[in-house]
C-alpha cells in the first residue's frame, strides 16, 4: 500500500506494474466497502493491464477532510469524489484509463469520466444503475441507512462470529468468510462523516436525476454489469440508467447480467466478472 495527497488528504493505493500497450484499470469501490474487494479481479487482470485500486476519502486507510470547513470540502458526492479522482490520475500521471466502479463507485466513475475525459477511455459500472428517484423509498433507505450506522462499535470487529451475518448480506450466495469479515472491518472503521455524507450527499432528488444526463453526454462507451439476483441495485434500476447512453441501442446492448450473482459481483463471481470485463476492453483494442 502507498500513500498519496489529494487536497490535503492521505489516500490509500495499490499500483500494479505497467503494461505497455494496454489501458489502466482503476478500480472504485462503493459505500461502507474498501480498495481489497477489487483484490480477486486485480490478481486476473494485472498480468495483462495496469490495474489501480483506492479508498474513497474517509474509508478504507484513506482519511477524511480534516477540516469539514476546507475550502476544499465539497461535500460527499460523486462528482466531490469524481474531482478527487480526477487529480488521484493527474498525480499518477496516468492516461488511457478505464474505469470500472462498484456500486457508489460507478456513479463515482461516470463523474470521473466526465471530468477527466482526456485520460478516461471508458467506463464499466458494477452493481450500478439508477437515475430513477422514488421519494418514499429513498426516504426509507436514507432511514435505514442512518440506523445502520449507528451500530457500529469499534469493538464489532473483534465479536465472534459477526462475520458469519455479512457472509450472506446482499448477495445471492453466502461469500467466503474472508470477505466477510473485511465487510466488518470496513463496516465498522469507515470515518463517520465520510459514512453519513455519502449515505446523504448521493441520494437526494438532484443528485439521482443527475446521473442520466451524465451518461448521455458521455462520448466514451459506457457498459453496465448486473448481479442478475441483486436486490440493492436490482437489473432494471441498472438497464434504466444504461438506457442513456447510445450504446444502449435501444434493445441494451451496454448491459450485461451475471448469473446468481447478487450486490458484490467481485466477490461473488470474480471468473464471471473478469471474463465480462475481459470482452469489453477486447472491443477496444
Amino acid at each position: 500500500m502507498a500513500k498519496i495527497d489529494i487536497l490535503g488528504v492521505p489516500h490509500a493505493y495499490e499500483l500494479t506494474a505497467p503494461i505497455p500497450g494496454n489501458p489502466v484499470l482503476v478500480f472504485i469501490h462503493g459505500w461502507l466497502l474498501s480498495r481489497r474487494y477489487w483484490q480477486p479481479t486485480i490478481a486476473r487482470l494485472s498480468g495483462d493491464y495496469q490495474c489501480l485500486a483506492y479508498d474513497l476519502r474517509g474509508f478504507g486507510d484513506s482519511q477524511p477532510y480534516p477540516n469539514p470547513t476546507s475550502q476544499f470540502h465539497a461535500g460527499y458526492t460523486p462528482s466531490a469524489y469524481a474531482r478527487d479522482l480526477a487529480i488521484l490520475l493527474e498525480t499518477l500521471d496516468l492516461s488511457n484509463v478505464w474505469l470500472v466502479g462498484h456500486s457508489l463507485g460507478g456513479s463515482i466513475a461516470l463523474w470521473g469520466a466526465a471530468k477527466a475525459p482526456d485520460r478516461v477511455r471508458g467506463t464499466i459500472c458494477v452493481n450500478s444503475g439508477g437515475g430513477i428517484y422514488i421519494k418514499e423509498e429513498f426516504e426509507r433507505f436514507r432511514f435505514a441507512g442512518r440506523q445502520l450506522l449507528k451500530m457500529r462499535p469499534r469493538w464489532l470487529c473483534h465479536l465472534p462470529f459477526i462475520d458469519l451475518l455479512f457472509t450472506r448480506d446482499s448477495v445471492a450466495r453466502p461469500i467466503e468468510r474472508v470477505w466477510a469479515r473485511q465487510r466488518v472491518v470496513d463496516f465498522a472503521t469507515a470515518h463517520p462523516q465520510a459514512a453519513l455524507g455519502t449515505l446523504l450527499d448521493s441520494t437526494t432528488e438532484a443528485e439521482v436525476h443527475r446521473l442520466p444526463q451524465i451518461v448521455s453526454q458521455l462520448e466514451q462507451p459506457v457498459y453496465f454489469i448486473a448481479g442478475a439476483e441483486d436486490k440493492v441495485m436490482e437489473p432494471k434500476y441498472v438497464r434504466h440508467l444504461a438506457s442513456f447512453h447510445p450504446l444502449f441501442n435501444g434493445c441494451g446492448e451496454n448491459t450485461i447480467e451475471i448469473p446468481e450473482c447478487g450486490h458484490l459481483s467481485m466477490v461473488e463471481k470474480p471468473e464471471a466478472l473478469v471474463g465480462q470485463i475481459r470482452e469489453i476492453l477486447k472491443a477496444y483494442r
